[in-house]
């Protein structure tokens, strides 16, 4: 299984934007993280200077967003939309899709329901409920 360290996915965040600026090829999930990447300005400035971001924390005290843990939470919905994974995914990001007001909020409101799955599933020390993540998409649909 691939399991890559804090580090090893802030670099391929760091690295794909800096490859993107100089104009060279991007290859697989790259050209996905990019365009993650593209939807989030806030964080080009970030994402340029490696050495000072690689290290740094964005603890939740100071009422910062880890700007990697959200690229990341972004990289893995495209993912498992693109393999309707858990199975329904894919339909339920078309209609959420459909139901707000960009696709961009659309991702969002999927972003908040796999990061609870994350955190229960963390908490819990399981894995995390695929049905409880769909469930919690469907309540977006309905609100």
């Amino acid at each position: 299984m691939f399991n890559p360290s804090r580090e090893d996915v802030r670099r391929f965040f760091c690295e794909t934007w800096r490859k993107y600026r100089a104009q060279v090829p991007l290859e697989g999930l790259e050209m996905t993280a990019l365009d993650v990447v593209l939807l989030h300005t806030e964080y080009h400035a970030l994402l340029e200077n490696e050495h000072r971001s690689i290290d740094r924390d964005f603890p939740p005290e100071g009422g910062e967003i880890n700007p990697f843990l959200h690229l990341s939470l972004h990289l893995a919905v495209a993912e498992q939309v693109s393999i309707d994974q858990p199975r329904g995914i894919r339909s339920l990001h078309e209609r959420i899709v459909g139901h707000a007001r960009s696709r961009h909020e659309a991702l969002h409101l999927i972003l908040e329901c796999l990061g609870e799955a994350v955190w229960q599933a963390q908490r819990n020390q399981a894995e995390p409920d695929l049905e409880a993540y769909l469930d919690c998409i469907r309540g977006k649909l309905r609100s």
